[in-house]
């Protein structure tokens, strides 16, 4: 009997104290790591409001009405425009940082239209595209997220050199290199150099193909000349990021600039060849070809370099800066 009674004693023991102590143990484990996670990660939210930055600034949708926008909400129409979304998130990041810093200096310079605006036209300041017109067309609310997502994670953070926001210059393709400011400008900037910007070459534009016939090349660049087209190409002098600098055509000496004007060519990095029928012209990059390449920065991107990398490559010197909401 009272080993009957001790089996049934072990028994309570086995299956309802000791089971009991291991999932009080257990509940309490989970308690301490709920506590520990609440404490080392915050949430999205707290995140957010702790880092971003509010910034004004002033943006023309409507011929001369500006309006005033709230920073990060503007670079999310603006990246919108002016990368694909699709992009790494290293490069959008990037591009983030450079549009705020474009707008950032016309806040507190004038820019272009004087009253520290910025309109929509990518020829004049930035691109711009609203939400709802991007949606519209056809994107994704996960692309304007992802997008979103690449602005905040830079809010407030531009690009300095010697304390100064920087010419924060950008172009859609180099073909492998970029441009020195001074070749394009004529000022030369220390941040703004020619450097190698490999990875491009899956651009729709890395190069381009353009042939006009003789006549109408000739009616272009306003010259009169005879004989064979292949007598009117002369020497060419180059850029340090690889584009015509000066070439002499038809017995006339044009600048490289003067030339992708007249011709409506992509960049001022292109070759000439001629025939009997005309002149081929094969550029490479789409663009000033100053400061970032966007494709340059989605390939940095995609080998792993981080945003703060690509900019420090592209503007070589420059510094990120983090501003506050009174600057």
């Amino acid at each position: 009997m009272k080993q009957m009674w001790k089996d049934i004693g072990f028994s309570l023991v086995m299956g309802v104290v000791v089971p009991y102590l291991f999932l009080s143990f257990g509940v309490m484990l989970l308690n301490r790591y709920r506590t520990q996670t609440m404490n080392v990660l915050p949430t999205q939210t707290e995140v957010t409001l702790e880092t971003q930055i509010s910034l004004p600034v002033l943006v023309r949708k409507d011929g001369d009405t500006a309006m005033q926008m709230d920073m990060d909400a503007y670079l999310v129409g603006v990246v919108l425009a002016e990368m694909p979304a699709s992009f790494e998130l290293e490069a959008l990041k990037a591009q983030s940082c450079v549009a705020r810093t474009y707008a950032r200096k016309a806040w507190r310079s004038g820019g272009k239209h004087g009253d520290g605006s910025v309109c929509g036209e990518p020829s004049c300041c930035q691109g711009y595209l609203a939400e709802a017109d991007y949606l519209a067309a056809g994107g994704t609310e996960e692309a304007v997220d992802r997008i979103r997502s690449a602005v905040l994670a830079t809010s407030g953070k531009v690009l300095t050199y010697d304390g100064q926001l920087i010419e924060a210059t950008y172009f859609s393709c180099s073909g492998g290199r970029t441009e020195d400011a001074v070749a394009v400008w004529g000022t030369d900037f220390p941040y703004l150099q020619a450097v190698d910007s490999p990875g491009e070459e899956g651009a729709s534009h890395y190069t381009d193909v353009q042939q006009f016939p003789a006549k109408a090349f000739a009616e272009a660049l306003g010259i009169s000349p005879e004989g064979d087209p292949a007598s009117w190409l002369g020497s060419a002098t180059f850029t340090e990021g690889g584009g015509i600098h000066t070439m002499v055509i038809g017995g006339k000496c044009f600048t490289g600039i003067e030339l992708r004007s007249l011709l409506g060519l992509r960049s001022t990095a292109f070759s000439m060849e001629a025939s009997q029928s005309g002149i081929t012209v094969t550029t490479r990059g789409y663009g000033h070809r100053v400061g970032m390449s966007q494709y340059g920065a989605n390939a940095m991107a995609a080998s792993g370099s981080s945003w703060n990398e690509i900019l420090a490559h592209y503007y070589q010197g420059a510094e990120v800066t983090l501003l506050s909401d009174t600057e």
